[in-house]
């Protein structure tokens, strides 16, 4: 069957990478060109540098300077490197983004800003204040689970008119809502809860960014492609042969914390140290983790 998969700005198989770190808690900038290149070699086309998983809300503005410019380097060439800006500042987001686009990024991710809960008004200024600062394609993060504000499908709409805003992660998990917005624009969708990736996949999504793509980067490559090809029998096989996997590294909030475990199990980093607030996978976590990945072939 011909394949109709539409244009994917920022790739199709995207990871939002740990930050690998020493144990002292420096950030490992070996480790991370190691992991970028690993991802490259396993399914991915894009890389999200500084998101979430990467632990944004503790890296400071040169570390992230530094990551990108590493990845970057590594792998630049190969995969598409989006670099998260968001902050719950937009001054501080635009500065960020300028300075992130000029240690190399392709791409922007600008979350929804966090904890003052700005009126979708606030939503919509902070996102094109901030695009209208670099000259890279954007991504726009919808995850009220954790920014307390929704992207209101009105909003959604007006972003979509920014020649700059192309694309949305959505884990906002509202599945009929984003098929709405899908059929009244040209916003690229993209996965960003990897639960729910088949069904976004299904519906129109042009790719994921996962977490759980650390580690099953060339299986979530075979989805996206069996998707789009219109054979969802296989599709649905991927989904649930790595339905433990996904337990395994999302059954906590934060996904970095089982990401860097799972990392440092298969030999890519040396340590999963994380900064707190968060904290290191316990010896409980660690073998639910392996027994997870043995039982969906990944280890």
């Amino acid at each position: 069957m011909t394949s109709t998969t539409p244009t994917a700005t920022f790739g199709r198989v995207l990871t939002a990478m740990v930050t690998p770190m020493h144990a002292d808690g420096s950030v490992d900038l070996d480790s991370c060109q190691r992991l970028a290149t690993h991802l490259a070699d396993h399914g991915h086309d894009g890389l999200v540098v500084n998101g979430t998983t990467g632990e944004s809300a503790t890296t400071t503005d040169e570390e992230n300077v530094d990551l990108v410019r590493a990845v970057v380097e590594a792998v630049g060439d190969r995969v598409t490197v989006v670099a998260g800006v968001g902050t719950n500042d937009t001054a501080h987001s635009v500065a960020a983004a300028q300075a992130l686009v000029k240690a190399g990024a392709q791409g922007a991710l600008v979350v929804t800003p966090y904890y003052n809960k700005p009126p979708q008004a606030g939503v919509l200024a902070h996102m094109t204040t901030v695009a209208d600062a670099i000259d890279v394609p954007v991504m726009v993060y919808d995850i009220p689970g954790r920014t307390g504000t929704a992207i209101e499908s009105d909003t959604l709409l007006r972003l979509a008119e920014h020649e700059r805003i192309v694309a949305v992660k959505d884990a906002k998990g509202d599945l009929f809502g984003a098929s709405r917005i899908m059929a009244q624009t040209d916003l690229q969708w993209y996965s960003g809860d990897d639960p729910l990736n088949l069904a976004h996949l299904a519906q129109g999504a042009v790719g994921v960014v996962s977490v759980v793509g650390h580690v099953a980067g060339p299986q979530y490559a075979e989805m996206v492609t069996a998707v789009a090809e219109g054979n969802l029998d296989r599709a649905r096989e991927i989904h649930r042969q790595l339905i433990p996997a996904v337990d395994a590294l999302m059954h906590i909030t934060q996904g970095a914390i089982m990401a860097k475990a799972a990392m440092r199990e298969l030999g890519i980093i040396e340590s999963a140290f994380i900064r707190l607030p968060l904290l290191e996978a316990t010896t409980e976590q660690v073998e639910r983790l392996r027994a997870g990945l043995r039982q969906s072939g990944l280890m």
